[in-house]
C-alpha cells in the first residue's frame, strides 16, 4: 500500500485544493457574480457533456487501465496505444457530420422548458471530446503510476481559471455570455497540457498497427462505453432532467448542495487514481490475495475518512448556508444530506468496482450500469415531479444503496471475498452517535465561527473514538509517522 498511500495523500491534497476552490466558485463566486440562469446552464452543459463523454472515445479510458500492462514490448504497448487514440476518431466525425444534419431537431428538444439552452447546444459535444480525449491521456498515465500531474490539471486547473473568469465577469471584462464559451476554452486547453504531458512520461512510436487481441478490445470497450454512458447518466442525469421539468434556476440551487456534499467523495477520487491500475494489474496477474486485501483496506479507510466528512458537512448546513447569504439556495439544504449517505454508501465499496471491470465478469458490470441509468431516470421523472430537486437526490440514494448490494454480493459470489467485517460496523455506529450528538448543539456567534468550533469539537471526538477502538491500522499507522516527523 506505499505507492497507494503516497499518491492517494499528494491526490487528497489536491483534490482539498481543487474542492477549496471549486468551493470558493460555487458558493460564493457563481451565486454573487453570474445570473442564476447562467449558472444553471453551464452545471447543465457539463453535465450533458460528461453523460456523452464515454460514448464518443468509445471507453478507451478504461480500455487502456485494463490491458496497457498485459502487454510485455514496446512495440506491442505503442500499437496498443496509437489504437486508443485513433479509435475515439471513427465515432467523433460520424457523430459530428449527423449532429449537424439534425442539430435544430435536438436544440429545439433540450431547450423546450428553458429557451437559453438552444444556443449553447453545440458546446456540449465540443466539450466532451475535449474531456474524453483528457480522460485518455489521464489514463495513459496513471498505468505508469504517474497520476498527480494529471489529477492537479483535472481538478485544481479549470477551477483555478473559473475563479479568474467569474472575477472578469464581476469586473464587467466578460458578459454572462462569454463566460460560457470562455469555460469551453478553458477545458480545451487541459486537454492540450494533458496530452503534452503523457508524451513526456511515456512517447511511443507510432505505427499504426492493430493489437493481436483488437477483436477482445472492441469487445470490451463496446461493454465499458455502454456501461460508462450508464454510470455519467446515474452521476449527471439528475441535473439533465431538472431542467426539462423545472426552470434552469434548480439546477443552480441544486448544484451548490451536490458540490457540498461531494466532497465527501474526495478520498474514494483520490485514492481510484492510483488503485484502479493496481487492481488491474493484480487481476492481470492473478493475485487475488492482493485484490481481497486492498479491496478490504480501501473500504474501511475511505469510510473512516468519509465518515468525518459527513459529519462535518451535514452538522454545520446551515451555518454553511448562512455564510452564502442567498436564501433561495437553502432549497438544497435536504439535496446536501440525502446526497452525501449515497456518498458513504459508494465509499463502502472500495475498490468493488475496479474488480468487476477488470475481472472476466466485466460484462456483469455492463448489465449493472445499463438497469442503474434505467432506474435512476424512472425515478428522477417521478421524484421530481413528486418533491422537485430533492427527489433528484433521493432518486439517487435509492439507485446507489440497491446496485452497491447487488455488487458486493456479486463479487461474493465470485470471487469469495466481500469488504466488510466488525469494523465497519463500528464505523457505523460512530457516526451515527457523533450525528445525534451535535445535530441539536448549536452556537451563537458568527457563522463562521461556529463552523470552525462545532468542526473542532466533532472532528476530535470522531477521531478519538476511531483510535480508541482501533478500526484503521492504515491510517493508525500513517498518523503516527506523521506525528513522528512534526517532532
Amino acid at each position: 500500500m506505499g505507492i497507494v498511500l503516497k499518491q492517494s495523500f499528494i491526490n487528497t491534497i489536491i483534490l482539498f485544493l481543487g474542492f477549496g476552490v471549486g468551493g470558493i466558485n460555487v458558493l460564493f463566486l457563481y451565486t454573487h457574480f453570474l445570473h442564476e440562469d447562467y449558472f444553471g446552464l453551464i452545471t447543465f452543459l457539463l453535465s450533458a457533456a460528461n453523460i456523452l463523454l464515454p460514448l464518443l472515445v468509445f471507453g478507451m479510458q478504461n480500455t487502456i487501465i485494463k490491458f496497457y500492462s498485459s502487454y510485455k514490448t514496446k512495440l506491442e504497448r505503442d500499437n496498443f496505444l496509437a489504437t486508443t487514440l485513433v479509435i475515439p476518431l471513427f465515432i467523433i466525425i460520424p457523430l459530428a457530420l449527423i449532429g449537424t444534419l439534425v442539430y435544430e431537431n435536438i436544440a429545439n428538444w433540450i431547450s423546450e422548458e428553458n429557451p437559453i439552452i438552444k444556443k449553447y447546444t453545440y458546446l456540449i459535444f465540443i466539450t466532451a471530446i475535449f474531456m474524453g480525449y483528457f480522460e485518455v491521456f489521464y489514463a495513459w498515465t496513471k498505468v505508469h503510476l504517474k497520476s498527480v500531474f494529471g489529477n492537479f490539471i483535472k481538478e485544481l486547473f479549470p477551477r483555478i481559471c473559473t475563479s479568474f473568469l467569474l472575477l472578469a465577469v464581476y469586473l464587467k471584462l466578460l458578459t454572462d455570455e462569454q463566460f460560457i464559451y470562455s469555460v469551453v476554452i478553458v477545458y480545451g486547453l487541459s486537454t492540450l497540457i494533458m496530452m503534452l504531458y503523457a508524451f513526456y512520461v511515456y512517447k511511443p512510436t507510432f505505427k499504426f498497427v492493430l493489437p493481436e487481441n483488437f477483436k477482445e478490445l472492441l469487445s470490451f470497450s463496446f461493454y465499458i462505453i455502454v456501461a460508462g454512458s450508464a454510470a455519467g447518466i446515474l452521476l449527471e442525469i439528475d441535473k439533465f432532467m431538472i431542467p426539462q421539468m423545472e426552470k434552469i434556476a434548480q439546477v443552480a440551487y441544486y448544484s451548490v448542495g451536490i458540490y457540498i456534499a461531494s466532497v465527501i467523495a474526495i478520498p474514494t477520487r483520490a485514492m481510484q487514481q492510483i488503485t484502479s491500475p493496481i487492481t488491474a494489474k493484480d487481476m492481470n496477474d492473478d493475485n487475488y490475495v492482493a485484490v481481497e486485501k486492498m479491496y478490504q483496506q480501501t473500504s474501511i479507510n475511505l469510510l473512516v475518512v468519509g465518515g468525518l466528512f459527513f459529519l462535518l458537512i451535514n452538522l454545520n448546513i446551515n451555518d454553511m448556508y448562512l455564510l452564502i447569504n442567498k436564501p433561495q439556495y437553502t432549497k438544497g439544504v435536504w439535496v446536501v444530506l440525502i446526497i452525501s449517505l449515497s456518498k458513504l454508501v459508494e465509499l463502502a465499496l472500495g475498490t468493488g468496482n475496479a474488480i468487476l471491470v477488470n475481472s472476466i465478469y466485466y460484462k456483469i458490470f455492463f448489465y449493472l450500469s445499463i438497469a442503474m441509468a434505467v432506474t435512476v431516470i424512472f425515478l428522477n421523472k417521478w421524484l421530481i415531479a413528486m418533491i422537485g430537486i430533492d427527489g433528484a437526490a433521493l432518486a439517487t440514494l435509492i439507485v446507489m444503496i440497491l446496485y452497491s448490494a447487488i455488487k458486493i454480493g456479486y463479487i461474493q459470489s465470485k470471487f469469495k471475498i466481500q469488504p466488510f467485517g466488525i469494523n465497519t460496523i463500528k464505523v457505523a455506529i460512530i457516526i451515527s452517535v457523533v450525528f445525534a450528538l451535535f445535530y441539536f448543539w448549536n452556537f451563537s456567534f458568527n457563522p463562521f465561527v461556529n463552523i470552525i468550533l462545532k468542526g473542532v469539537l466533532i472532528s476530535i471526538i470522531y477521531l478519538i473514538l476511531i483510535k480508541r477502538f482501533k478500526i484503521s491500522e492504515e491510517l493508525n499507522a500513517m498518523a503516527a509517522l506523521m506525528f513522528k516527523k512534526g517532532k
